[in-house]
Parts: C-alpha cells; sequence; structure tokens
C-alpha cells in the first residue's frame, strides 16, 4: 500500500518520464530535468516544481477498513498535486527563448501523451494504488501564472502547469476491536 513518500515519487516518477522522452535529444543529459525550486535550480534545464497540496474533493473515504478479523484501519486520505514545468537556457540570448519553447513543447507531447501514471511503467508505489493518478494540464491565466511565479522573487518564465490526482495517502491509524462471539435472548411472556 502506499504511503507518505507517495508524493515524492509522483515527482520523481514526471523526471523519469521526461527524462526518457527528452535525454539526449533535447536535453544533453538526464541531470538536467529535475525536482526544484525556480530560485533554487542549479545547473536544471527543465524544472519541476511542486507549488501546491490540495484534498481531492472527489474521493472521501470515511469507512474503515478490516486488517484481519479484530481490527480496523482508518481510510486513505487523497490529495491532489500541482506542479509547475520550467525551461531554463543557459544559450545565447538570441536563441534562449526557442530553446526554452522547444523543451516546454517536447515536455508537453510527453505528458499528454501519458495521461495516467501506470504502476507498470512507473514502479511498485504506483501498482499498489486504488486509483491511477491522472496527469492534467491546467488552463490557468496570466495572471494566476504570475501570482504563482511572484512567490519565486523571479522574474516570469514560460511554464506549464499541470495537476496529478488523486494521490492516495494511506492511513497508518490502527484500532483494536471486540467481536460479537456470543449473544443471549430471553423470550418471555408477560
Amino acid at each position: 500500500m502506499p504511503n507518505y513518500n507517495i508524493v515524492s515519487e509522483t515527482g520523481e516518477a514526471l523526471v523519469k518520464l521526461l527524462r526518457e522522452g527528452m535525454v539526449p535529444d533535447i536535453i544533453p543529459n538526464s541531470e538536467g530535468i529535475g525536482v526544484c525550486h525556480p530560485s533554487d535550480r542549479g545547473d536544471v534545464s527543465l524544472g519541476i516544481c511542486l507549488y501546491d497540496i490540495r484534498r481531492n474533493t472527489d474521493i472521501i473515504q470515511t469507512d474503515r477498513i478490516a486488517v484481519g478479523t479484530d481490527k480496523l484501519k482508518s481510510p486513505s486520505s487523497y490529495v491532489d498535486l500541482y506542479f509547475m514545468i520550467t525551461a531554463y537556457s543557459s544559450s545565447d540570448i538570441k536563441f534562449r527563448m526557442l530553446e526554452e519553447s522547444k523543451i516546454i513543447g517536447r515536455a508537453i507531447q510527453l505528458l499528454e501523451g501519458t495521461p495516467i501514471l501506470k504502476g507498470d511503467v512507473f514502479g511498485k508505489p504506483f501498482s499498489d494504488l486504488t486509483h491511477a493518478p491522472k496527469i492534467e494540464m491546467l488552463d490557468l491565466e496570466t495572471e494566476e501564472k504570475h501570482r504563482i511565479w511572484n512567490s519565486t522573487e523571479h522574474p516570469y518564465k514560460l511554464s506549464v502547469f499541470y495537476k496529478v490526482y488523486p494521490i492516495e495517502i494511506e492511513s497508518e491509524k490502527i484500532t483494536s476491536i471486540t467481536r460479537v462471539v456470543e449473544t443471549d435472548i430471553t423470550v418471555g411472556q408477560k
């Protein structure tokens, strides 16, 4: 079953998907694609930044799950992860925007071509999930994109925004219970 690591493993799955489709043709080496904050990107050419996590409102489990015959487990929580994907080019200023547009275009092509993170492609963390996470491009207004970027203290750069959902975070709360094993019913007349 998935645990709290699924949040970071989702970012790693996006990195893996993009590396497989972009290295070495678009980006020379795999270290050029990574999870990073725009203000602390190092040598990354394509940065993936998890900028928000929200409760998923489509899946709300309230029933506890039986674990054996004497325990109940609290239901999992489901969240939506919001990613900003930004291209960074170190080429000459005359070609920088063209190169960044090319990188972003290829990233969109790869993410739109893989609308679901399936376990057979991305490994064990995604094979145990009750609901396979979907990858969906967000249609944000320019104002909203600038607002997200303003938190970075850097000028806005061309970015695309994606939501990956639902992400299951397994509960570890287990309650012991006692089952009814015997009943005593007395019937009498008044």
